[in-house]
């Protein structure tokens, strides 16, 4: 708790919402719900995201009322139970109780493309507990108030070992509305640098100015801003260039 004091005290004023994630499992840490607690009272947005195989004995979760819970349904590839039904069947009970309670609901399934041979049987499930029609959206579908089901495709993991990407005309939003800090307090310039390999600081060591301010950040906005991957991890980025998300 003490650390999370820390970390937040040098967010505040620059962060609005809060992302529990950064490959981390939430629902892992016995101190969660006070972290939620601890992050609205400091004026964040908390936002959790989880695969979805702890949420059996999560009701102090729901009680502290992070403002969104994503459940990353894809993550059955790696972690499912050995019963889709059961998985499923935990995650409907948690997600109707939560959404319910006015938290919004993401039911994820981000494998387009990739390990998606089982998501038909999934959305049976689902559909065992919200039965259809369900709204459509662009993203997906609308089940209920605050529940959602959300697509996309997948994309692979920046990787140093990987061949670099031809197109490198590309740009990301990477410290410009989105930064990562790490257990160990390093600040990194987006959530798919789980291993600190661009690690631009230390949040316990300095300032979040200092940090945004140093070469490496600068030199990373900067390149970005003239549609350029300058990072070795960002030139082998399988989400950037997926989403080929220009700013004019």
């Amino acid at each position: 708790m003490d650390e999370f004091e820390t970390l937040t005290d040098k967010l505040k004023g620059h962060v609005r919402f809060l992302y529990f994630h950064l490959m981390g499992e939430p629902f892992l840490h016995p101190q969660l719900s006070q972290f939620i607690y601890v992050a609205k009272e400091k004026g964040f947005v908390p936002v959790l995201t989880t695969n979805g195989t702890l949420l059996s004995d999560a009701e102090d979760v729901i009680a502290a009322h992070p403002h969104k819970i994503q459940i990353s349904l894809h993550s059955h590839e790696g972690n499912g139970k050995e019963s889709p039904e059961t998985y499923i069947e935990e995650v409907m009970n948690f997600a109707l109780k939560a959404s319910n309670q006015g938290i919004i609901i993401i039911l994820r399934l981000w494998n387009e493309g990739g390990y998606d041979s089982a998501n038909e049987q999934i959305l049976q499930l689902i559909a065992r507990f919200l039965p259809h029609p369900w709204t459509k959206r662009n993203d997906g579908w609308k089940l209920t108030d605050n529940l959602y089901i959300e697509f996309d495709k997948m994309f692979e993991w920046p990787d140093e070992s990987r061949d670099f990407y031809t197109d490198n005309n590309i740009f990301c939003y990477a410290l410009r509305n989105q930064i990562g800090v790490l257990v160990d307090g390093s600040v990194v310039p987006c959530c798919l640098d789980h291993e600190g390999d661009m690690a631009l600081g230390n949040l316990f060591e300095q300032s979040f100015e200092e940090i945004l301010s140093s070469t490496r950040a600068c030199s990373i906005y900067d390149g970005f801003t003239n549609h350029k991957a300058v990072e070795t991890m960002c030139q082998r980025c399988g989400y950037a260039v997926l989403t080929k998300c220009f700013r004019q």
